[in-house]
């Protein structure tokens, strides 16, 4: 496993240069992992972009760099000490200076004057593409096919000037420097695998699940969910509107979802925090709706490019009163994917909000994922109990009882038009009938139909996910993205012969405390790994009565950064030093 990083000022192309070797190397039959780390505004200020190649699965961030390509000195102050010993490729032209805490070797070549002699500046990527490719030991024929495919739209003589630039970087490294690197991939893995990321995969779950209509403001981390549908919903006649706002996103949506469609919306914090009203509404009115938060730092405008996951009791339980809702928590592409479509079913049979609660990583980073996964057997489709006309015509004169009370809490409701199904759908306290009421005992069992019938997610989908021993002497717990980092910190921790086992939870609420209790019986002491200040997934266990004193501990990190398999290993060692003496 190889990991490779650039830095530079953003718009300098840093982007389409990782883009480029990511795409390319999972095209060889490689797995890659890319991440970013950028400032929030459009141009300038620092940024890197670092990419993971293996031949296994790569689903986590590492420390160490094996080579840094800078275009700039900042790269070089900010990035250099993770090279411990390895390859700086630095554009001469700013005369690059290694300072006394990085340990590397040095390889200065004319990025830019290259660049400039095919024509343009802005072909620095391309150089630096090329170079980087000899340096990590990879033939050139891919990345030339490559830009082939990706600039022959734009001409031959556009094809020509960048290959030759491509060309130019690596055979400068093999003429100049090509005893220097050491490094070598294992053999690539042949498979038909796509890299995207968890917007990506969200976006094409909701289509597989019958969504036809996105309503969205744009918002970071958000937005790309809004860009991919724009570009894939005119296959299949679905249709995306910018609203003016968050507000007119959630009750766009709301009324969609009255009216028998298939709605989203996709937003993070801030807009979240304006959608909390509307979402009571859908919760007390029963109205099937999906709305995904892409988690950020906060609070307020926060960090909006970077990691976090605070938005986890706001999801769960925000907004004035209590609206129950079901939160699922996808913390892999094809688990995306998966919540992407079975959100719309559990909207439609519960009747309720269904909200995903991803955050920037799984979002934004890219990753291989095998296109079969994302590519299987149709959806099935299930919209939950809907009168039939005929049903409707039974009734007669009396009146259709849209919220007729239930032994699961779920009533069957109509569709707009329906002869005899007409309702009123109001966020006021109702009868079954709809109409409003204030009666205590009417009050406390619509209450209970509500609160019992979210309950039913449990028979429908897995609530919390386990790999391992049952009976290990440590289980790493955590949501979301850092899954994949504790995986990784798994693997490293059981190569040293420790028993340790991974579990995630999928279902955040309604919580799945029966079968958290199952599950971790017989286990030694559990590290809830989670990134917020407060210990938001370790408090909702504490509220579901699962947290044990004795053998939860929490690791918590809140800078901005996403985890790493290396602190959650150190982290680690002292829980399985006392766990293989009292387990």
């Amino acid at each position: 496993m190889i990991a490779w990083k650039i830095g530079g000022e953003q718009g300098e192309g840093i982007d389409s240069t990782g883009d480029v070797l990511s795409t390319v190397a999972n095209r060889m039959g490689y797995f890659v992992y890319g991440y970013k780390s950028f400032s929030s505004r459009i141009k300038g200020g620092h940024t890197t972009y670092k990419v993971r190649i293996a031949s296994q699965r790569v689903e986590a961030a590492t420390e160490a760099t094996d080579i840094l390509v800078a275009l700039n000195q900042e790269t070089i102050n900010k990035h250099g000490w993770e090279l411990n010993g390895g390859l700086l490729l630095a554009d001469s032209a700013f005369g690059p200076i290694l300072p006394e805490n990085v340990r590397a070797t040095l390889i200065a070549m004319p990025l830019t004057d290259i660049a400039k002699s095919h024509g343009s500046v802005v072909m620095r990527n391309m150089v630096s593409v090329g170079a980087s490719a000899a340096l990590l030991n990879l033939p050139a024929e891919p990345f030339l096919a490559y830009v082939e495919s990706k600039f022959s739209r734009k001409g031959d003589e556009i094809v020509k000037a960048n290959q030759e630039a491509l060309m130019d970087g690596f055979n400068r490294i093999k003429d100049e420097f090509g005893g220097l690197s050491q490094l070598k991939l294992d053999a690539p893995v042949p498979g038909d695998r796509l890299v995207i990321t968890g917007n990506d995969a969200i976006a094409l779950g909701a289509i597989a699940g019958g969504c036809r209509l996105m309503c969205g403001y744009p918002i970071t981390p958000a937005t790309d969910i809004m860009e991919a549908l724009t570009k894939w919903f005119p296959l299949v006649g679905g249709a995306v509107v910018q609203m003016e706002d968050e507000l007119g996103s959630i009750t766009a949506c709301i009324g969609a979802g009255y009216a028998g469609a298939r709605a989203m919306t996709a937003t993070s914090g801030p807009g979240f925090s304006l959608m909390q009203e509307g979402i009571g509404l859908a919760s007390m009115a029963e109205i099937p709706v999906v709305i995904v938060d892409t988690q950020r730092s906060g609070p307020s405008t926060g960090m909006p490019t970077k990691q976090e996951q605070s938005d986890l009791m706001a999801i769960i339980n925000g907004g004035h009163g209590e609206g129950p809702r079901v939160v699922f928590a996808p913390s892999s592409l094809e688990e995306a994917f998966e919540d992407g479509y079975e959100a719309f079913n559990i909207a439609d049979q519960l009747q309720t909000p269904v909200l995903i609660a991803t955050d920037l990583s799984l979002s934004l980073w890219s990753q291989s994922v095998d296109r079969a996964s994302l590519n299987g057997p149709a959806v099935d489709i299930r919209r939950g109990p809907i009168m039939s006309p005929k049903e409707l015509l039974d009734l007669g004169t009396d009146a259709f009882n849209r919220y007729e009370f239930t032994e699961d809490g779920i009533s069957p409701r109509s569709l707009p038009g329906s002869l005899n199904g007409q309702y009123l759908a109001t966020g006021v306290e109702h009868q079954p009938s709809g109409k409003v009421s204030e009666d205590p005992k009417n009050r406390i069992r619509m209450m209970e139909k509500r609160l019992t019938k979210i309950q039913k997610v449990h028979e429908l989908r897995e609530g919390i996910k386990w790999e391992g021993p049952r009976d290990a002497d440590l289980v790493l717990v955590a949501v979301g993205a850092t899954v994949g980092a504790i995986r990784e910190a798994a693997k490293a921790l059981e190569s040293e012969g420790h028993r340790v086992a991974v579990s995630w939870i999928r279902t955040l609420s309604p919580f799945p405390t029966a079968l958290f209790g199952t599950l971790f019986e017989k286990a030694g002491q559990i590290l809830i790994v989670e990134q917020n200040a407060t210990g938001q997934v370790a408090l909702l266990m504490r509220a579901a009565g699962v947290y044990d004193d004795a053998r939860c501990h929490s690791l918590l990190k809140y800078d901005g950064v996403q985890f790493f398999p290396s602190e959650i290993v150190n982290a680690a060692q002292p829980l399985l030093s006392y766990a293989e003496v009292t387990h």
